[in-house]
């Protein structure tokens, strides 16, 4: 099959992330897959076996996700967004994919929706119909009006052949933040959680016995890490690594140091073997993103998650009060966090029992596969 998977990440890296997941995951079956990226270029990700193709790149002003703005921080022009429409339609004339996955649209990514329905409509017009999937999180943030979740569901009807959800319906159902219909039900395909294979032990043993601080591939954690560097002086003890993300890495870092000149926490910019590294850290302190949920139940760390709620975000607040009732993972809202809560928190998930780490379904990639063979072959 030739797959081509659609997605923009405008804050943080982990819509990204797991469309080149899926990627990996059709190309390791012999498939060929282009993944046309909207968001800003990203080192630290694989795209192993995946074809990146990479429109003129936006970011959201924050967490004000209708405000497009180019690298340079000015608002994307009509005549730059145009551009990308152009792009991206290019792409799937000359692709013709067997699949076509949009990642997060219409759920979502209503700033981009003049360009994810051009995709649509160009997909539409090609000799031999694409099957037409939405690949959507375990969690959504929920649409503030009806008026959002009825587009939502006519644009499923008249464009989409199903809707990939990637959770475990056991732990979460889409219900959970989206309203679902009938006509929405009948769609829906429960993939599993889409996460790479569980990291094998880090090969050098970093990571061990320490507490790493992390807030993913944006540039949303700053507050988080200053706290980590404040709770490291409490409890020196410990040693503690603090993984600064984002395109802007060694800028942060540099102002944290000149800031908390005293705290014995390492400071240094997100790495690749992050996930290795987890495997025997004494904690994990985190936010509360998809990607960085499956490294934490891949792993069994023992977890202090932050969940980013700037802007009346809620998805990662949910996703959270979901994996609290687990052992050895708790949760502090920003506003409740400070050095002492979060050196509480910490002591309370280390000495919890451990959590088992076979409780869940991750193979929603492979099994993302094998829902679109088979919705292709019955096209034929």
């Amino acid at each position: 099959m030739r797959v081509l998977i659609a997605v923009t990440h405008l804050l943080g890296t982990g819509h990204l992330s797991r469309a080149l997941t899926l990627g990996r995951a059709f190309s390791a079956a012999g498939h060929r897959v282009q993944v046309v990226s909207g968001g800003g270029p990203t080192q630290q990700l694989d795209c192993k076996g995946v074809e990146l193709i990479q429109l003129p790149p936006l970011r959201s002003n924050g967490v004000a996700f209708s405000q497009l703005l180019t690298p340079a921080g000015a608002l994307a022009t009509d005549a730059y967004l145009a551009s990308r429409i152009e792009r991206l339609c290019e792409a799937v004339r000359q692709v013709q994919p067997d699949v076509l996955i949009t990642e997060l649209f219409p759920f979502g990514r209503r700033s981009l929706r003049r360009e994810f329905l051009a995709l649509l409509e160009t997909a539409q017009a090609l000799p031999k119909r694409p099957v037409v999937l939405a690949s959507i999180r375990d969690i959504l943030a929920p649409p503030s009006t009806s008026k959002k979740a009825v587009d939502a569901a006519r644009v499923l009807a008249e464009h989409y052949d199903g809707v990939l959800v990637h959770s475990d319906p056991h732990a979460t159902r889409l219900e959970t933040s989206w309203p679902v219909t009938p006509g929405i039900s009948a769609m829906l395909h429960y993939t599993g959680y889409v996460a790479p294979e569980p990291p094998a032990p880090h090969p050098e043993k970093l990571g061990e016995g320490e507490i790493l601080v992390s807030a993913g591939g944006g540039s949303v954690g700053e507050a988080l890490y200053r706290i980590a560097l404040q709770s490291a002086l409490l409890w020196p003890e410990r040693p503690w690594r603090i993984l600064v993300g984002g395109n802007d890495s060694k800028e942060q870092i540099k102002r944290l140091i000149e800031e908390q000149s005293g705290s014995p926490a390492r400071l240094e910019a997100a790495r690749p073997d992050f996930r290795q590294m987890l495997r025997s850290a004494a904690a994990s302190v985190s936010m509360c993103g998809y990607n960085t949920a499956m490294d934490l139940l891949q792993t069994g760390v023992p977890a202090v998650i932050v969940p980013f709620d700037a802007g009346n975000e809620v998805e990662q607040s949910l996703r959270a009060s979901s994996l609290t009732p687990l052992d050895g993972i708790a949760a502090i809202s920003a506003a409740d966090l400070t050095p002492e809560t979060l050196c509480t928190a910490i002591d309370s998930v280390i000495a919890a029992p451990a959590r088992p780490i076979d409780g869940f379904r991750f193979d929603g990639a492979v099994r993302t596969v094998e829902i679109a063979a088979k919705l292709t072959k019955e096209r034929a």
